[in-house]
């Protein structure tokens, strides 16, 4: 099944305005989450979707496929989906929405939620081993599966909930990683649903897909993985954690 992987970018984040073009390590945020794209095995084709000119005129020096988009989606899988639908992506069966603000989502993560789908699942996506010191912070997404590693529910708040003290050591929470991957024809046909009430509440669009009865499939890493960046100060330790990587490369 070819695999197209779209990174989806706009200029009008509230949190960290012009997030995109914000710099890590001396290039374009976005630029480099399609650098870690580029890195992901068996993707076919890998394509911006913007619709800030802005944005397409800065990674011209990436020489990345770019296609604009509308201005109005409400979300990156919207996004993803425009370009999707387009005549000249229908013969890819598989489409992967890697957010433009993951720039160190782990290649294995990419790499395991198209296995979930190659695998036969609608949908995939990954999770990582939570510090239970994060567990009930509303911003780390947490997940619970089943034994075949279908998930169950997405939460901002712990889940699992631990009502009996004794239990805590013993417990595990999983962190919800920013990553899928669908097949194209349920892609199209989710982003055409109606935002329900557990999305709305939680405002997480992944549950849409879970009350509309699709599986999404997990690959669970083995390690913790850091989060995506939507504020300054997400942005001030992901360039920290650039220059210690680089200073271990060298």
């Amino acid at each position: 099944m070819p695999v197209l992987l779209v990174v989806p970018a706009r200029v009008g984040s509230t949190r960290l305005p012009n997030k995109p073009l914000q710099p890590l390590g001396g290039a374009p945020l976005v630029a480099r989450v399609i650098e870690r794209a580029r890195e992901v095995p068996g993707v076919d084709r890998l394509v911006l979707a913007t619709d800030s000119e802005q944005i397409a005129d800065a990674l011209m020096p990436w020489h990345v496929e770019t296609i604009m988009t509308a201005p109005f989606h409400e979300s990156g899988t919207d996004r993803v989906a425009e370009v999707a639908a387009l005549p000249g992506f229908a013969s890819y069966h598989v489409v992967v929405n890697l957010q433009g603000d993951e720039p160190f989502m782990p290649i294995g993560a990419v790499a395991g939620a198209i296995q979930r789908v190659h695998g036969g699942d609608p949908i995939g996506t990954a999770a990582a081993p939570l510090d239970p010191i994060l567990r009930d912070d509303p911003a780390r997404v947490k997940v619970v599966c089943d034994a075949r590693g279908h998930a169950m529910y997405f939460s901002r708040s712990a889940i699992p909930h631990v009502r009996d003290i004794a239990d805590l050591e013993s417990a595990r929470w999983w962190q919800h990683l920013g990553v899928y991957a669908y097949r194209r024809d349920v892609l199209l046909q989710i982003t055409s649903m109606r935002v329900g009430e557990l999305e709305r509440c939680e405002r997480l669009e992944q549950l849409r897909a879970l009350a509309a009865g699709f599986q999404i499939g997990v690959a669970l890493l083995d390690h913790p993985a850091p989060s995506g960046i939507d504020t300054p100060e997400d942005l001030a330790a992901a360039e920290s954690r650039w220059r210690e990587l680089a200073e271990v490369s060298r």
